[in-house]
């Protein structure tokens, strides 16, 4: 399955209030792997970013003033996560600023994305998962035992990432991003786990083999089982097997 992890930056909240989108940041996942492609822009959002928007993120209207619309960036990032399973920290939120920046430019089907895209929401897994206690991404990392040590501010790319590391440690498996097939470290932050192949001239393995009383202990106790189950013990049919 082709997995996107997805997260947002805005300039406040609610998005009722005329708030809009500052970031998006987005992996791509095939098979549980990073494939290496990712979606990360900035974008001006032709309105004020709140001093309490800032205080999170750290993005301000300065560092916004030359970068794009969501309009120049619109078909990029809709053919980037369409027909994927979105991967979000508390999907609503982030679902109906994307919902709005598509209806900001009258494109009423793309104003849906849940009828593109299946959406996996992990807060609400892990309020199902560890009920009673806080569940921000920052709490689930220290759960998982995840490192995120470079979030000093939230960013979108960067908590893309992390996140992709809480949900496999959240679905089981791997507990680190590497990229699919090569190896390769995923931006630095995971390396791969490798096969590491033992020397041919290692010193031979030492065989501990049962002493005389274990084995009379054995197969004392072999009896016992075949007694009470009124036929011989599965050990002893796997002997027998092995010896036609």
């Amino acid at each position: 399955m082709r997995s996107v992890v997805l997260d947002t930056e805005t300039t406040g909240m609610p998005v009722t209030e005329g708030h809009r989108i500052i970031e998006i940041g987005c992996v791509e996942l095939l098979g549980r792997r990073l494939t290496g492609r990712h979606f990360h822009v900035y974008l001006q959002p032709d309105r004020v970013v709140d001093e309490g928007a800032i205080a999170v993120h750290g993005i301000t209207n300065e560092f916004l003033a030359d970068k794009p619309r969501f309009a120049d960036v619109a078909d990029e990032f809709f053919e980037f996560i369409k027909g994927a399973q979105l991967i979000i920290h508390n999907a609503a939120f982030d679902i109906g600023f994307i919902d709005n920046e598509f209806a900001l430019l009258g494109q009423t089907e793309r104003a849906d994305i849940v009828a593109h895209c299946s959406v996996l929401d992990t807060l609400l897994m892990a309020r199902e998962r560890h009920p009673g206690q806080r569940n921000s991404l920052d709490a689930l990392c220290k759960r998982y035992d995840v490192d995120n040590s470079n979030r000093e501010l939230h960013g979108a790319l960067l908590d893309a990432e992390i996140l992709a590391d809480v949900w496999l440690a959240m679905t089981g498996g791997q507990t680190h991003l590497s990229l699919a097939g090569d190896g390769s470290e995923d931006g630095g932050r995971a390396q791969a786990s490798v096969i590491r192949r033992l020397p041919p001239d290692r010193p031979r393995t030492r065989v501990i083999r049962a002493s005389e009383p274990e084995l009379a202990a054995h197969a004392e106790r072999l009896a016992a089982i075949e007694k009470a189950a009124g036929g011989p013990a599965l050990w002893l049919q796997m002997e027998q097997a092995q010896q036609q």
